[in-house]
C-alpha cells in the first residue's frame, strides 16, 4: 500500500520537477506519479488554456463512460438555478420557497419553511436539520423526501450557518422543476448538456418522481471537463454563453464556510484559498476551475470509498494545490 509518508515524498518530488509550458509537451510526469500512487483515483484531466495536457484514467471505466459524480450534482443544480433566473422562471435568489413552489410545502411543515429563499437552499443554509451524514438513510427511505425535509426541525436561522444537507439541494431541484415546468433531467440536458455536447443519463428519482437534486447524477469525465472549462471561462463554452457570466461571478463569492473542510462556499461551489472553485462528491469526485491560472481539472475516484478532508480528499487538494497548480 502506498503510505501517506510515501505520498508526501512523491508530492515533494513532483513539486521540484520541471514543468514545460509548451502545448506539445508531455503531460507533467510529477502529476501522474502522484495520481497513480492514489489507489482510489480513477481518472484525472487537466486543461490549461486551450490545451488538454493530462487526460489519463489509470483505473476505473475510463474517460468516456458515465461515472457517479455524487455530490458534485449540487453544483450542477446551482448552475440550473442561474439558468432559471436568466429565463425569469424565478425572479432572483431572494425569492421565497412559498412563492416559487407553494404546493411542495406540506400542511404539517415546520414553521417558517415558506420563507426559506433560493439563496438559502443553494448555499446550504436553509436552517433545517440535515438529511446528510447519519440522517441520510432515514431520509431516502421515507415515503416523501420533500415532506421529510420540510418537517425537520429548524436548528439554525435560515441564511445563517452552513448545514451540509442533500435534502436542501433536492428541495432546490424540485422547486426548479415546478418553476420551469421541466424535470431536472430535461433542464440539465437542454441547458447544459446540449449546448456543450454531452449526454446526461437519467438518474435516481424520489417517490414523487422528482430527480434527486444533489446526488447520484452520472457524467463522463469528458463531460465533467467541459463543465470545468465553462466555469473557468465565465459561463462560456466554445464561444457560446451557456450560463450568464453574472451568475458565475455571483456563484464564486463566499457566502458560507464548511464546518468539515473549512473551505468557503458560494452558490453551490467550494472555494479554496489557492483560487480553485470546485464541486466535490463523495469518494473523491472533483470538477475544478482556476480562472486566474487558466486551469480546468477533473478527478473521478472510487465512489464506494470515503474521501475525508483529513484523508484522501486532503491528498487530492494537495495534488491540486501543488503539482497541478505548478503547471500553469
Amino acid at each position: 500500500m502506498f503510505t501517506r509518508r510515501a505520498f508526501s515524498a512523491c508530492l515533494s518530488g513532483s513539486l521540484a520537477a520541471p514543468f514545460v509550458s509548451s502545448a506539445s509537451a508531455q503531460p507533467a510526469v510529477g502529476v501522474m506519479e502522484v495520481a497513480e500512487s492514489l489507489s482510489q483515483l480513477h481518472s484525472i484531466q487537466v486543461r490549461r488554456g486551450d490545451d488538454l495536457v493530462i487526460a489519463e484514467a489509470p483505473r476505473g471505466p475510463g474517460l468516456n463512460r458515465a461515472a457517479n459524480i455524487k455530490s458534485c450534482a449540487k453544483s450542477i443544480v446551482a448552475l440550473l438555478l442561474g439558468a432559471a433566473i436568466e429565463r425569469t422562471e424565478i425572479t432572483d435568489v431572494t425569492t421565497r420557497l412559498g412563492t416559487v413552489a407553494p404546493a411542495l410545502i406540506p400542511a404539517d411543515a415546520t414553521e417558517g419553511v415558506a420563507d426559506i429563499t433560493m439563496e438559502d437552499l443553494v448555499t446550504l443554509r436553509a436552517g433545517l436539520e440535515r438529511t446528510s451524514g447519519s440522517n441520510y438513510g432515514a431520509w431516502v427511505s421515507s415515503r416523501d423526501w420533500i415532506a421529510y425535509v420540510l418537517t425537520r426541525p429548524m436548528v439554525a436561522q435560515p441564511g445563517g450557518r452552513m448545514l451540509y444537507s442533500t435534502g436542501s439541494s433536492h428541495l432546490l431541484g424540485a422547486a426548479l422543476a415546478v418553476a420551469s415546468g421541466q424535470s431536472l433531467l430535461t433542464q440539465a440536458r437542454e441547458r447544459l448538456g446540449d449546448p456543450m455536447g454531452f449526454d446526461i443519463p437519467p438518474w435516481t428519482r424520489d417517490p414523487r418522481g422528482y430527480y434527486m437534486g444533489g446526488n447520484e447524477m452520472a457524467l463522463s469525465p469528458a463531460a465533467m471537463l467541459k463543465l470545468a472549462v465553462m466555469l473557468r471561462d465565465g459561463g462560456r463554452f466554445d464561444g457560446r454563453a451557456v450560463i450568464p457570466d453574472s451568475w458565475i461571478r455571483a456563484s464564486l463569492v463566499p457566502r458560507a464556510r464548511s464546518p468539515f473542510s473549512g473551505l468557503r462556499y458560494g452558490y453551490g461551489w467550494f472555494l479554496s484559498r489557492s483560487g480553485y472553485a470546485l464541486a466535490r462528491g463523495y469518494g473523491g469526485q472533483i470538477i475544478a476551475a482556476h480562472a486566474a491560472r487558466g486551469l480546468a481539472v477533473t478527478i473521478t475516484s472510487d465512489p464506494t470509498e470515503p474521501a475525508r478532508s483529513g484523508g484522501y480528499f486532503g491528498d487530492l487538494m494537495r495534488l491540486l494545490d501543488g503539482p497541478v497548480l505548478a503547471m500553469a
